[in-house]
């Protein structure tokens, strides 16, 4: 009777990985998706201490593309033609949230530091847009890059 071996690690030649990569404590080993995550929860945390009491009950989401009902049929005068988020107000049982697209984003930003910057203005206008206040009320600095 022949044993049931584990998953195979390498191929028959003998090559493949012998482990990860990188170590997982350094920033190379995580993923695009989770840089991104990142970079909105570092403008979120921004925001906190100014608006702590209004954001408590706000939920944050990261998304990959918005849907297909936020897309329009071609080119709009007063807005872009792919958003960068959205925000919804509560409603019954489910709480307020703000939702950032992550790939519209990462298309139109030229490095890291340009996704930072507009992941943090997306979340500021986001924000806005839940409380009814204008970014500049949000984030004084706001206007400051525009």
């Amino acid at each position: 009777m022949t044993q049931k071996r584990g998953p195979r690690r390498r191929d028959r030649h003998g090559r493949g990985l012998r482990g990860p990569l990188a170590p997982s404590h350094v920033p190379i080993a995580k993923s695009r998706s989770e840089r991104f995550d990142d970079l909105v929860l570092d403008a979120v945390d921004r925001l906190r201490p100014r608006w702590e009491k209004q954001l408590a009950a706000v939920e944050f989401a990261v998304e990959e593309v918005p849907p297909l009902s936020e897309l329009g049929d071609g080119p709009r005068l007063n807005s872009d033609p792919i958003p960068f988020g959205r925000a919804d107000a509560a409603a019954g049982q489910s709480p307020a949230s703000v939702v950032i697209y992550r790939r519209p984003l990462e298309a139109r930003a030229r490095d890291r530091d340009t996704l930072g910057a507009m992941v943090h203005d997306t979340v500021v206008e986001q924000v806005a847009t839940l409380l009814g206040l204008s970014p500049e009320t949000v984030d004084p600095g706001y206007d400051d890059r525009r």
